[in-house]
């Protein structure tokens, strides 16, 4: 409770006080303020007595009022109540929650009752506890435009306007919002823009270039006389006719560590500086909530980083130990080849041969080249590469490919190949023979996996980091494969497979600092693409 006022203080400060207030003398008002009267709708010369302004009370109040101002009347002096508060009907008949202080007046036989606003107060702790409650959820969060959606929905439940604005660079711009519908279409259309688009220079918002500034929530009183200097004139008077008068408003900054992020706009006609502060506190929460966001994204960047080092490291330790059983492979094998293919060039001069031992020299011939390639392909995936760059057109590396894997193939059953290359693609620059060798084992794996009569469709298009060919087979994909292990050396997806193409396709395309990856197509079948730099 405040301490008493002190006698003697009528005719000076009581008048001016913007706090509904009067004195009684028995059972009847011989004084009402300003604020009262209008509060409650009364001429200045009219007091009502004590018992016809109970009339404006709620029922709970008249049951202890009226047996006061019974007592009164009959000049009985009752131990007079002292409710935490009174709800009163106001001139239009809509009910205010406030708490009365009494204190002596100018002779004993006065008493000076002042209505305090309650409801702002408790206003103020709802208001509070939701945004407490509504900062534990933002902090579960797990991107920017989450927490922003979130907050806002927060803001505009509890009886406000509210808005983003977002800070990019030296301009800002509406972020998420709550408004009127009417008042953001109108806007648009003066705009001539979506309200979302419209940027502004920070130095033509000084208020809010001040807020950023100082790190200071700045309460506006008269929130139209903020609109016309952030809008245009027509904009600001369709806001001014469609908002109700006597709106206040807030910009409270946020900043996401050392940064500014924004403003949170907030606007209304309940808006006090009390409330005002629990929402410039809210908008410090909203900050470290996006700063969490950018921690978890960090985070997450970082674990990536380190499973990607890893599972390099892994790749490579594999490879450092497939080219040393290589290396050996490669020369205790390729010495019998040759000798094998030697021989055989001998036999098939042979006159004396038989139609079945030329057959069977025929089929010595080819399993032994068979071999020889398996040994080349062996070496290519785990050899250093070092590519030597000069201007490579990849359309071209394509059309040779299909030509050398085609040729002789007119007869037999193969898939058709769909070859579209975009008019603007311009030549990268690549390692000719490395790149023919990845191009090669990509278009000879997606023939191989499609059936006779499917269709293999290739595509090469110009991309805002690259070169991009990406390949799509009819076969039997790779659902429910990871789709990293069909680049692994020996990672097989059909019986007569080598396991060793797709390996180096990828070491091709990273030696070249590109990209590749593998997904299943929803129609079935593989799709393969590769991004090579310019």
């Amino acid at each position: 409770m405040s301490d008493p006022i002190p006698p003697g203080t009528l005719d000076g400060l009581l008048p001016a006080l913007p706090v509904p207030l009067f004195v009684i003398r028995g059972d009847r008002l011989i004084f009402t303020n300003a604020a009262l009267r209008k509060l409650l709708g009364l001429r200045d010369d009219e007091l009502p007595s004590l018992l016809e302004l109970t009339a404006r009370f709620g029922p709970e109040e008249r049951a202890w009022v009226e047996p006061l101002c019974e007592a009164l009347a009959r000049g009985e002096q009752p131990t007079p109540v002292q409710p935490a508060w009174v709800r009163v009907r106001d001139a239009d008949g809509r009910q205010h929650l406030l708490s009365p202080v009494t204190a002596p007046g100018r002779v004993p036989e006065e008493q000076l009752v002042l209505l305090l606003d309650a409801e702002g107060g408790d206003a103020v702790r709802r208001l509070s506890t939701m945004l407490v409650s509504t900062a534990a959820e933002l902090l579960r969060c797990r991107d920017e435009s989450a927490v922003l959606e979130l907050a806002v929905d927060a803001v505009h439940r509890q009886g406000f306007y509210v808005s983003v604005m977002l800070l990019e660079g030296d301009y800002l711009r509406h972020g998420p919002m709550r408004q009127e519908a009417e008042s953001v279409a109108g806007a648009a259309r003066l705009y001539g823009q979506d309200v979302h688009e419209v940027r502004f220079h920070r130095s033509g918002m000084p208020h809010l270039e001040e807020v950023l500034t100082s790190r200071r929530a700045a309460f506006h009183p008269d929130a139209f006389s903020m609109v016309r200097r952030l809008h245009l004139p027509e904009v600001a008077a369709n806001i001014q006719r469609i908002y109700p008068p006597g709106s206040r408003a807030l910009d409270a900054p946020i900043f996401v560590g050392d940064e500014p992020f924004g403003v949170l706009a907030v606007q209304s006609t309940t808006l006090t500086p009390a409330n005002a502060g629990a929402l410039e506190l809210f908008a410090q929460l909203i900050g470290g909530a996006l700063e969490n966001v950018r921690h978890h994204r960090a985070a997450d960047a970082r674990l990536a980083e380190v499973s990607r080092l890893q599972s390099e490291l892994i790749a490579s330790e594999r490879l450092t130990v497939l080219g040393e059983a290589a290396g050996v492979v490669a020369h205790e094998v390729r010495n019998p080849l040759g000798a094998i293919l030697n021989t055989v060039a001998v036999l098939k001069r042979e006159p004396r041969l038989g139609p079945a031992g030329a057959s069977a020299v025929e089929m010595l011939e080819e399993e032994a080249i068979r071999l020889e390639d398996i040994v080349r392909d062996l070496l290519d995936a785990v050899r250093p590469l070092e590519p030597r760059p000069r201007p490579v057109s990849l359309g071209e590396l394509v059309h040779r490919a299909l030509g050398q894997l085609l040729l002789g193939r007119e007869e037999l059953p193969r898939p058709r190949v769909a070859f579209d290359e975009a008019p603007d693609v311009p030549d990268l620059p690549g390692d000719e023979t490395l790149l023919q060798l990845a191009v090669t084992h990509l278009m000879r794996n997606a023939i191989q996996a499609s059936p006779p009569g499917g269709t293999v469709r290739v595509e090469i298009r110009r991309v805002p980091d690259g070169v991009s060919l990406s390949v799509e087979d009819e076969g039997p994909g790779i659902a429910g494969l990871d789709p990293q292990r069909v680049f692994e050396p020996f990672f097989l997806t059909r019986a007569n497979g080598r396991g060793l193409g797709l390996a180096i396709v990828r070491r091709v395309v990273l030696a070249h600092g590109g990209r590749v990856r593998a997904g299943a197509r929803p129609e079935g079948g593989a799709r393969f693409e590769l991004v090579l730099p310019l």
